[in-house]
């Protein structure tokens, strides 16, 4: 990011500056292209959120369809989207939208399944991989989502990955002429340097001894995740959790991370059958990139201290 804002110009711009600055943001773009193995186009962003509007709002299929345990930025660009049931039929005029990792839960949705199942019926597949990029392989979906600060990029920047721009409906003066707002060239090399670094601090024999330290209160609901755990205390309720461990120098959250300051029930618990006693009682545990075998050791013996 340092190397983005010593040359930084509008990359838009035609002078000599604007084009070292364009170059640069062409050579992140590809850089994050190959890492996270795709190989169709990219269009940069403020983040996953403007990806998943722009992906919902500027297709060109007529009907939105979306799970039932998207993220609340799914509900936002699509408020009038139909939610999916066993018995949805699609066409090519519609988009369904299945995230790949659930943010609350770490539940790993089968996406690379449901492309096989998809793909016969004309339909677009997007599937929100903010919690699964640089950690997961991407599923081969038509629009991927992707969140650099997930994987320790800078915040305020993301991607939406499209096989084909054919998919939308451009409505922009940048990014192919597909997104409004110059690039933050800066951040987009940052991102690139974070999934080419790409190593966890911990294991994943470690991620999994500590999955296993927490135990029963671990909420599973399939395949699971070594990184992102619901986990519920038999007595405490989820805001009681946050301030003790918050005390005790641990982050963690109630339901999704941009709605945890609320006090309603998390819409995705509920949606996985949680009972509203046990949702009550469940806290959001995320492991990050830079999180220590330590750090796990302390969280594992404050948890028991809890009582």
């Amino acid at each position: 990011m340092e190397e983005g804002f010593a040359l930084w110009a509008n990359p838009s711009s035609p002078h000599a500056e604007g084009r070292k600055a364009k170059a640069a943001l062409e050579d992140a773009r590809e850089r994050i292209k190959k890492a996270l193995g795709w190989d169709g186009e990219l269009i940069f962003t403020s983040g996953a959120s403007e990806a998943l509007w722009i992906a919902l709002n500027r297709t060109k299929a007529q009907r939105r369809i979306i799970s039932a345990v998207e993220h609340d930025a799914v509900f936002r660009a699509a408020p009038d989207a139909e939610v999916f049931g066993d018995e949805t039929a699609m066409d090519a005029n519609t988009i369904l939208c299945v995230q790949h990792v659930n943010s609350e839960t770490g539940v790993i949705n089968p996406v690379g399944q449901m492309v096989e199942t998809v793909k016969p019926t004309g339909a677009v597949l997007l599937t929100d991989c903010s919690q699964s990029a640089g950690k997961l392989t991407l599923p081969s979906a038509d629009m991927l989502v992707v969140s650099a600060h997930k994987f320790g990029g800078p915040i305020g920047i993301g991607a939406l990955l499209v096989r084909d721009f054919n998919l939308l409906e451009p409505g922009g003066g940048h990014e192919r002429g597909y997104r409004q707002g110059t690039e933050n060239m800066p951040a987009a090399l940052g991102m690139a340097a974070a999934l080419e670094a790409g190593e966890w601090v911990t294991t994943a024999e470690q991620r999994s001894a500590f999955a296993e330290q927490l135990g029963s209160r671990i909420l599973t609901f399939g395949d699971q995740t070594d990184y992102i755990f619901a986990l519920t205390h038999p007595s405490f309720s989820a805001q009681a959790l946050l301030i003790r461990l918050d005390a005790m120098g641990f982050a963690v959250s109630a339901g999704s991370a941009c709605s945890s300051g609320t006090l309603k029930k998390s819409r995705v618990l509920d949606a996985f059958g949680v009972s509203d006693e046990v949702a009550a009682r469940t806290i959001r545990v995320s492991i990050g990139w830079n999180t220590t075998p330590n750090e796990l050791e302390q969280f594992a013996e404050a948890w028991a201290s809890l009582s």
